[in-house]
């Protein structure tokens, strides 16, 4: 529009003091003129006339004055003939440089509303996740708590005994027991550890039942070579095999209690089988809850438990895919 008005006032006048004019003339309808149309046009016909009419009145009136102060005999804008014809300039440049601006604004503000999203997605997304490590450091301190306190107390009565009667037994006792608590301690500290040191602190366990009666308590770990190199969520199978023990040797129930595993090709096997037929969950127990919200939390449906009675036995079967949930790693 610039350019046509420049090229007819050119033409019309050959004088630069009009093409000047021209010129400070745009500058004021840019600045005026699309904050002019926003305000009147939602006024209906009576608001366009009267933008039509003081777009008009600025042109002359601002024109004019510029013109008798230099001295200009003729200029094309600010020519009563040609009032028309700059109504239809204003009235379109207005109505185009208000649109512009508006939907430059609408797509700001649609780009400061897509931040806004994806800023409050990434805040969801940490307080997810946030949740999910509060939730998991909550279910290992639960299992920290957890451990029997009869076993405790038990193996420290023992312990205090063997000091008079067996030094020697007394001082592998309390190393063991020393050694299990402390791996336990680092383990409410981590999101997960490798499957070996799961296996390794079953292990102690099993030691410590051992030297407390050796007869009652019988062991037998079969594990794989290679171990599969997994990450478990730290003590997940301390409540299975306290379980097994109690419900098994500690009942009076002979046998051994067996903890095997095998290596699958997108996680492992892991079963314990002890003596005493399952009869069902104990009112009250929360071993198995807390294993099964553990398992839920770090691997989201893809690992599985169960618990059944095979005649005179209970094989407890835990199914682990091959990698822990990403949030917990």
């Amino acid at each position: 529009m610039l350019v046509a008005l420049l090229i007819v006032e050119a033409l019309a006048t050959r004088s630069v003091q009009a093409v000047l004019l021209d010129l400070l003339l745009f500058t004021l309808f840019v600045a005026v003129v699309p904050a002019l149309h926003r305000l009147l046009s939602p006024r209906g016909r009576l608001g366009l006339l009267l933008y039509v009419a003081i777009g008009a009145g600025l042109v002359l009136g601002f024109g004019g004055l510029i013109a008798s102060i230099d001295a200009l005999a003729f200029t094309y804008v600010i020519d009563p003939a040609a009032l028309g014809a700059i109504a239809v300039l204003f009235l379109a440049g207005g109505w185009g440089l208000s649109r512009d601006l508006s939907l430059e604004e609408r797509a700001e503000e649609s780009a400061l509303q897509a931040r806004a999203n994806a800023l409050e997605a990434r805040a969801n997304a940490l307080e997810a996740r946030a949740n999910a490590q509060e939730a998991e450091r909550r279910a290992l301190l639960a299992l920290r708590a957890q451990l029997d306190p009869h076993f405790l107390f038990n193996t420290l009565n023992a312990i205090a005994e063997w000091c008079r009667e067996d030094p020697l037994i007394a001082e592998k006792a309390t190393l063991e027991l020393a050694s299990m608590l402390r791996a336990m301690l680092e383990g409410a500290r981590a999101p997960s550890w490798p499957l070996a040191t799961e296996l390794d602190l079953l292990r102690r366990l099993t030691v410590l039942y051992g030297i407390r009666d050796a007869d009652r308590y019988r062991f037998r770990i079969e594990l794989p070579e290679p171990l599969p190199s997994l990450e478990v969520p730290p003590m997940l199978l301390l409540p299975l095999l306290e379980n097994a023990i109690t419900h098994g040797p500690a009942a009076g129930h002979a046998g051994e209690v067996v903890i095997t595993v095998q290596a699958e090709s997108d996680g492992a096997h892991i079963a314990l089988n002890n003596p005493g037929a399952y009869t069902g969950r104990r009112e009250g127990g929360q071993g198995i809850g807390m294993v099964e919200k553990r398992l839920e939390l770090a691997y989201g449906g893809r690992a599985s438990l169960s618990i059944e009675a095979k005649e005179s036995q209970t094989l407890t079967t835990v199914l682990l895919p091959s990698a822990i949930a990403p949030e917990l790693s």
